[in-house]
């Protein structure tokens, strides 16, 4: 659990991290400044929307690599720069695009698909070198029931939408602490 003012704190990096990168410079992350929760490992998603709630980007990390505040700054700076998906971020546009932070959870092998839960699940469907996932507020922000939102993980991740069906496709769960600006 992460107090507003962390949360604040980490959008504040985030949104740095972006304009020293715009600026040509880059955001160094002292580590030992920050409270203890923020500088314990944790893997973490920056997304990046337009104020009409338009994707402008997202990219994180699952696993808890590096301490929460840099997992941050190092997120937002890819989301912005780095998603295959857009066209880099320009400075124009900075002023006009909210933050969102998801702090991920462990993952959590599914045994049965039944376990899934929208809204509080997140889901990482895999199966050799095909990889997808998708944060918990995705089912909710598009209404999907669980198949839907097991079949829409297959697809990001380059598999047949009813792939989750077979036992030989791994799926993980994961809760996270998802808060914006």
């Amino acid at each position: 659990m992460l107090t507003r003012e962390q949360q604040t704190t980490l959008l504040r990096i985030a949104r740095d991290s972006i304009a020293g990168q715009l600026q040509g410079r880059r955001v160094e992350i002292d580590v030992d400044r920050h409270d203890e929760p923020l500088r314990r490992p944790a893997g973490a998603f920056v997304t990046l929307r337009t104020r009409e709630r338009r994707l402008r980007g997202c990219i994180g990390s699952v696993l808890p690599v590096d301490p929460l505040c840099r997992a941050v700054a190092t997120s937002a700076v890819n989301a912005a720069f780095r998603d295959p998906r857009f066209p880099p971020l320009y400075a124009e546009e900075l002023p006009q695009i909210d933050l969102e932070i998801s702090v991920m959870g462990p993952l959590i092998r599914v045994a049965d698909p039944a376990e899934v839960v929208c809204g509080r699940d997140g889901l990482v469907v895999s199966h050799g070198s095909y990889a997808g996932l998708l944060l918990p507020q995705v089912a909710s922000e598009h209404g999907w029931d669980r198949e839907t939102f097991l079949s829409y993980t297959c697809a990001k991740a380059g598999l047949d939408p009813d792939a989750w069906r077979s036992a030989i496709v791994r799926i993980d769960r994961f809760e996270a602490l998802v808060f914006a600006e």
